[in-house]
């Protein structure tokens, strides 16, 4: 396990250079000296997958393979989305359950957290609006998938 486990209260996951990451928290910010996308990969075996069987996972419920959102854990639906290619040092990852709105800021954007903390981000409005939707849409389908299992249903996804 690296340096660090996600829990309800990770908010961000913000690259510093090549080998460290700032990890923003509900009450709290501090620095860890592993990647963002260790941390993202690290926390998927913990919670007894790969970074690869979940990004697999993804593209098989959502159809999506680039810059595809990941559940790292399931029950709590604990996702998170990457702000640009996850093979990219400059990549942050963003908790969608702690995501309260976003909105453009200039150029850039603005992600507003459920606590009230604002964090600006180096990409478009446009990239942020597909991310968060992505990952929305990835959650819907966990969740419809989890309430049929508990409730012994089957749905006929199309092919």
């Amino acid at each position: 396990m690296s340096e660090y486990e996600i829990n309800k209260d990770t908010f961000a996951i913000l690259p510093i250079g090549k080998t460290q990451s700032r990890i923003i928290e509900k009450d709290h910010t501090f620095i860890v000296n592993v990647t963002p996308m260790q941390i993202i990969s690290d926390n998927c075996s913990y919670f007894g997958s790969s970074y690869n069987g979940r990004f697999s996972g993804t593209k098989k419920l959502i159809g999506v393979s680039h810059k595809a959102p990941i559940i790292i854990e399931e029950t709590n639906e604990v996702i998170f989305f990457p702000t640009n290619s996850p093979r990219l040092d400059d990549c942050a990852w963003i908790s969608l359950k702690n995501l309260y709105n976003y909105k453009r800021n200039n150029e850039n954007s603005m992600v507003i957290f459920t606590n009230g903390d604002l964090l600006d981000l180096d990409i478009s409005y446009g990239i942020l609006d597909n991310q968060v939707l992505r990952a929305a849409r990835l959650e819907s389908v966990l969740r419809i998938r989890k309430n049929n299992i508990c409730s012994n249903e089957k749905v006929n996804w199309p092919k």
